[in-house]
């Protein structure tokens, strides 16, 4: 025993200082540990917003490419729209032409027409009638003004009376 305290006192410097040496370490272990547990928290943090800021940046990547799709179909259909109003309007401009020969529109101006010609025909032949009557009556009266110039001239003065009184029966009888 005497030995070991001989021992214990002579090496007690060191094996304190050793004590304290490994109390130093296991604290520092003890910091670097939490330091550890720290970091492998924080890393598991960022693991996790950089799987969702992948998967944002490949939402956003869909979605540009989607978008760049339905501008692309945008600016066909804007062309298509334009190709189909050039179209409509061919279509109304012959549309309007073939209105214009509507055939029942064209039947019925037909049939006013014929109406019309009807009428002209018969005011027509009353107006030739007329004519034709009164032609007559003037060739009528043409002769009887010849026969009463003849009178005139043969008979002289007693005659000039005779034919105011035939002028007035005349003028009676028409």
């Amino acid at each position: 025993m005497e030995l070991e305290q001989e021992l214990r006192a002579e090496y007690q410097q060191q094996l304190d200082d050793k004590q304290a040496a490994i109390d130093a370490a296991l604290a520092e272990k003890a910091e670097l540990q939490a330091t550890i547990d720290k970091q492998l928290e924080t890393i598991q943090e960022l693991t996790g917003k950089a799987s969702d800021t992948q998967k944002v940046e490949q939402r956003n990547r869909e979605l540009h490419n989607r978008a760049d799709n339905l501008q692309g179909e945008i600016a066909e259909l804007k062309q298509r729209l334009k190709t189909l109003q050039k179209d409509l309007n061919a279509v109304r401009e012959e549309n309007k032409a073939l209105n214009q020969f509507d055939p029942a529109r064209m039947k019925k101006n037909l049939d006013a027409s014929k109406k019309k010609l009807a009428e002209k025909q018969k005011d027509n032949e009353s107006l030739q009638k007329a004519l034709t009557e009164s032609r007559k009556e003037q060739a009528v009266l043409e002769r009887r003004v010849k026969e009463l110039e003849a009178q005139v001239e043969g008979a002289g003065a007693e005659t000039a009376e005779g034919e105011a009184d035939e002028r007035a029966s005349e003028d009676q009888a028409a």
